[in-house]
C-alpha cells in the first residue's frame, strides 16, 4: 500500500528528477533552517561510543534551561526532534477536539487526528498554536490560550526570543516546544525539546524511553545553547539577510505577507510559475497546496546569493 506523505519543504531529489542537477548544485530555499549552521566543533569519542549517561542529559536540559529562561516550575525534555514530540503530545491527554488556526505546520493536526481527536475550530479541549506560525509568521494571542491543554510550538521562536511565552511553562495546562534544527542550522541532529508540567512531561519521557537523544546530538545541543555570542551574532545576520531578501522580491513585484528571519513569505501572483521559473536555475522554493499565490522562500547561504538573484 502506497503511504501518503503530507506536504513539507524539502524535496530536492524529486525537483532533480524533473528539473535536473545535481544536489550540490540546488539551492533550497524550501525550508526555514538556518543556512549557516552552528560550528559543531570536535565530538568526543565517548559521545559516539558509549551509551549516553545521566551526566550528559543533565547538562543538556540545564543549557535549555539557561538559554530559554524555563521557569522553576517547569521541566525539560530532550528528544530526537520536535517532530518526535509532535507524534506522542496527544496521547498525554483524553481524547476530545483540539482547535488547530490554520494555515500552519501540518504535522500537529495529523499527529492529534491519528490519535483520534477531532480537530475543529470549535475545539476547546486542547489548543496548538504555531508561534511565530509557519508560514507566515503571526504570533499567538496568549489570551486566546484557554483549552485544558495548551500546546505551543515555539520552533521558530529562537529568531525572536522577546516573544516567548516560556513563562507559561510551569502551568499544568501548557506544553512548549523548541526545535534545535532551525535555528542552529543542524535539523539532521535531530534534536527537540518539550519543556511544561513535571507531570506531563514525565509521562512523555516513558513514552520516549531511555537513551532517545544520540550522545553527540547531546554533546553538541550542549555546546551550542550555552554560545550566546553565536546566538547574538546570528540574530544580527539573519534580520539584515531578510532585509536585504524582502528589498530584492518586492523590487521583483511580489508582496511580502509575513514570516520570521528564518522565512519569508510573499504574494507572488502564480506561486506555481514563480517555481517552475526558479527551479530552472535549480533554485527550489516551497508552494503550498492552499494557495496558489503563497511563495515561501528560506534564506540564501552567504555564497549563493547571486544563484539566488539570477533564479527570479
Amino acid at each position: 500500500m502506497a503511504v501518503k506523505t503530507r506536504d513539507h519543504g524539502g524535496g530536492i531529489d524529486a525537483a532533480i528528477a524533473q528539473y535536473g542537477g545535481t544536489r550540490d548544485g540546488w539551492l533550497d530555499l524550501s525550508t526555514g533552517i538556518n543556512p549557516v549552521p552552528y560550528p559543531v566543533g570536535e565530538i568526543s569519542a565517548d559521545a559516539w561510543n558509549a551509551l549516553p549517561d545521566l551526566n550528559a542529559r543533565y547538562a543538556l536540559s540545564d543549557a535549555a534551561r539557561r538559554f530559554w529562561n524555563v521557569p522553576k516550575g517547569a521541566s525539560v525534555i530532550s528528544a530526537p526532534g520536535a517532530s518526535s514530540l509532535i507524534a506522542r503530545i496527544p496521547a498525554l491527554a483524553q481524547t476530545g477536539a483540539v482547535n488547530i488556526p490554520t494555515p500552519t505546520y501540518n504535522e500537529h493536526a495529523a499527529a492529534f487526528a491519528a490519535c483520534g481527536w477531532d480537530v475543529s475550530p470549535q475545539g476547546t479541549d486542547a489548543t496548538v498554536v504555531v508561534h511565530p506560525n509557519n508560514p507566515d509568521g503571526r504570533l499567538a494571542e496568549e489570551a486566546a490560550l484557554t483549552a485544558r491543554l495548551n500546546i505551543i510550538d515555539e520552533s521558530f521562536c529562537d529568531v525572536t526570543p522577546e516573544a516567548t511565552l516560556i513563562h507559561r511553562a510551569e502551568r499544568p495546562d501548557t506544553l512548549i516546544l523548541k526545535s534545535f534544527g532551525k535555528f542552529w542550522g543542524l535539523a539532521g541532529l535531530r534534536l527537540g525539546f518539550l519543556i511544561g508540567p513535571t507531570p506531563l512531561v514525565d509521562r512523555m519521557r516513558d513514552m520516549i524511553g531511555p537513551w532517545a537523544v544520540s550522545g553527540p546530538a547531546l554533546e553538541i545541543g550542549t555546546r551550542a545553547l550555552m554560545d550566546d555570542e553565536w546566538a547574538a551574532q546570528t540574530r544580527a545576520r539573519l534580520a539584515a539577510d531578510t532585509a536585504r531578501m524582502d528589498k530584492i522580491m518586492t523590487g521583483k513585484g511580489a508582496k511580502l505577507v509575513g514570516g520570521t528571519t528564518l522565512f519569508r513569505l510573499y504574494d507572488v501572483g502564480d506561486a506555481a510559475a514563480w517555481q517552475d521559473r526558479m527551479a530552472q536555475h535549480h533554485v527550489w522554493t516551497r508552494i503550498f497546496p492552499y494557495s496558489d499565490r503563497w511563495l515561501r522562500l528560506g534564506l540564501p547561504a552567504p555564497d549563493r546569493w547571486d544563484q539566488f538573484e539570477a533564479s527570479l
